[in-house]
């Protein structure tokens, strides 16, 4: 079963203070290794801005949402993501794990103790 990976960010001041140069710097040193983790079958489903106007939304601006075809590929793709510096620029939140469908969801539900 596919891995998945739910991201929440905000840019923290660090990220602020940089100038437009820096940001593009750093943004060619993240997209340089998105192709390493394309080949191991990391695909980014979504990526955008937090709709606030939603019905308990959280208080972060971004979001993220990864699938993997493995525990591997998810563990590359957190480590990559650490390894970037990008906890150094924004305030983040990882929720990862194997993927189920909705039954399977209640089943795990069910069992939380």
């Amino acid at each position: 079963m596919a891995h998945y990976l739910a991201e929440l960010y905000t840019p923290k001041q660090a990220w602020l203070d940089l100038s437009e140069a820096e940001r593009q710097q750093f943004f060619a040193r993240v997209g340089s290794a998105m192709p390493a983790l394309s080949a191991l079958g990391v695909e980014a489903l979504s990526l955008g801005k937090v709709d606030q106007s939603k019905l308990h939304a959280s208080k972060h601006a971004f979001f993220a949402v990864w699938r993997c075809p493995d525990d591997a590929a998810l563990e590359a793709l957190v480590s990559g993501i650490a390894q970037s510096g990008w906890h150094d620029y924004f305030d983040a939140i990882n929720a990862g794990g194997e993927g189920t469908d909705f039954m399977g969801h209640l089943v795990q539900l069910g069992q939380a103790a």
